[in-house]
């Protein structure tokens, strides 16, 4: 007897010192024993609980399916139950439990009650609560981008980085028979029905634009025609930007083709009309300098008419360089410039330009200087690059104002070599930087100011630079003027000399 009462006694205190609520319920829900922790999760006191029932204390929206399962347990259906569940507190707020109860039974099976333990999970299931938001937020927009993945006009396909293809849309989808009419294997680097710039030269592998990303490239706007029917081709341009994980690791790149066919060809019949045009200019342009010339020389004309003639022969003159600078681009665009490389002495080039420059600059109230070393020889078409460093000199005189300075800039090493023209005139603004090489494409501030030009010699500029393997950059300060910097590589450099 003392042992059965020892027991009670252990179990006793087992049940009020359990860190978990826990309590006894009789087959109707009242509540017969509950422990401490049960009463603070509630906010009762023990006697307050023991006047409930259970359904007291639960949420009105749980009481059907608590007491549903209390039913089946009482019946025999199941042989406990656990259900998450709300209760009431006593102030009012509620309590989300994890609630798990199994009935004790009398030596002949029958139910005496249900001891009962309630687990607080208030706080997970307010995690919870907060996840599933953030779920359906995520599908809500994976949903969006998977649709605008889809709709976009643009080619879009995610390599992985083993150059796998991991997921294309249905506008690269529709293009991949174009490229690979007959199949393609899932990987970057397959060589197909794919052409460079020129729309005839078949690209090797390693200058595949899938190939090149998957290598880490990115790049913008590379353009590449394909299609196995020369008449059918479509042309893209292609851009490509490494795929990184949340910690900041490379997990493959992502490839846009946008088709550009229409506009390359559109492109290709104002430089085929611009070509035309030039060349018949030329011809009568010629004739018309020609008598000019014959003219100007004729003494036997009254001295009243020679200024009309010398103001003929100076716009004819203007006109006959703009038709060669537009010949020059139209030879640029249909075969690429043939460089006559010849050893140059680039300080005597500069030397020369300056003192051609001379007169102009000094009506126009400006100072031109140059800054280089005594000597410097370099491999490189003396005619092409005298024409760069006009333009340039030509560009800067236009945009500087009275009294401001133009420096030309010269300095090299064994690798490269580095021009530089220099003002202080009006400056570019930065949203017409990007465009300043583009051909006939001048500023709207030269615009407005009337300032005369065609905005071809900075895209002659940029055509030179780049036969010679080079490039043009420009670093300018609306209102303070701009510095166009010219980099060539030297194969090799003669040397600078003293």
């Amino acid at each position: 007897m003392d042992r059965t009462r020892g027991t009670e006694e252990s179990w006793r205190l087992t049940l009020q010192h359990s860190p978990i609520g826990m309590g006894l319920v009789d087959l109707d829900g009242r509540i017969l024993v509950v422990n401490r922790a049960l009463c603070d999760m509630l906010g009762y006191e023990p006697e307050q609980l023991r006047s409930k029932r259970v359904q007291d204390i639960t949420h009105p929206d749980d009481i059907v399916a608590s007491t549903t399962l209390l039913k089946q347990a009482v019946a025999g259906e199941i042989d406990s139950l656990r259900l998450r569940k709300r209760y009431l507190r006593a102030d009012g707020t509620v309590l989300w439990a994890d609630m798990s109860s199994a009935p004790v039974r009398h030596e002949d099976g029958t139910i005496l009650h249900f001891v009962t333990q309630f687990l607080d999970i208030t706080e997970q299931h307010a995690s919870e609560a907060r996840l599933a938001v953030a779920n359906r937020a995520l599908e809500c927009e994976r949903r969006t981008l998977e649709a605008i993945f889809d709709t976009v006009d643009v080619g879009l396909l995610l390599l992985g980085r083993d150059g796998s293809y991991q997921r294309m849309n249905r506008r690269h989808a529709e293009t991949m028979s174009l490229q690979y009419p007959e199949g393609h294997d899932g990987r970057a680097g397959q060589p197909g029905a794919v052409y460079g710039p020129d729309g005839r030269t078949p690209l090797p592998r390693e200058q595949l634009p899938s190939y090149r990303a998957m290598q880490g490239e990115e790049f913008d706007d590379v353009r590449v025609w394909v299609g196995s029917d020369p008449a059918n081709r479509a042309a893209f341009s292609v851009s490509a930007r490494r795929v990184r994980d949340h910690e900041g690791e490379v997990t493959g790149s992502a490839l846009a083709y946008k088709e550009i066919t229409d506009l390359l060809r559109a492109l290709r019949v104002k430089e085929q009309f611009l070509a035309s045009v030039s060349h018949e200019l030329r011809t009568p342009l010629t004739v018309v300098l020609a008598h000019l010339e014959l003219l100007v020389e004729n003494e036997d004309l009254p001295p009243s008419i020679q200024p009309q003639l010398h103001a003929i022969e100076r716009n004819a003159l203007r006109l006959g360089s703009l038709v060669g600078d537009l010949l020059q681009v139209a030879q640029a665009l249909e075969a690429g410039l043939e460089l006559q490389r010849t050893d140059v002495d680039l300080v005597a080039l500069l030397g020369e330009t300056v003192e051609t420059w001379r007169a102009k600059v000094d009506a126009s109230g400006l100072t031109l200087r140059c800054e280089t070393p005594p000597r410097m020889f370099a491999s490189v078409d003396r005619q092409r690059l005298r024409q760069v460093v006009d333009h340039l000199v030509s560009n800067a005189v236009k945009y500087t104002g009275r009294g401001g300075t133009i420096t030309l800039g010269l300095q090299g090493d064994a690798d490269h070599l580095r021009l530089c023209v220099s003002d202080t005139g009006m400056g570019i603004d930065e949203a017409e930087r990007e465009h300043v090489f583009a051909w006939f494409v001048r500023g709207d501030e030269a615009a407005r100011r009337l300032i005369s030009g065609t905005g071809i010699g900075l895209h002659i500029v940029r055509t030179i630079v780049a036969a010679h393997g080079g490039e043009v950059t420009v670093d300018s300060t609306p209102g303070e003027g701009s510095t166009f910097h010219v980099t060539l590589p030297l194969a090799p450099l003669a040397g600078i000399g003293e």
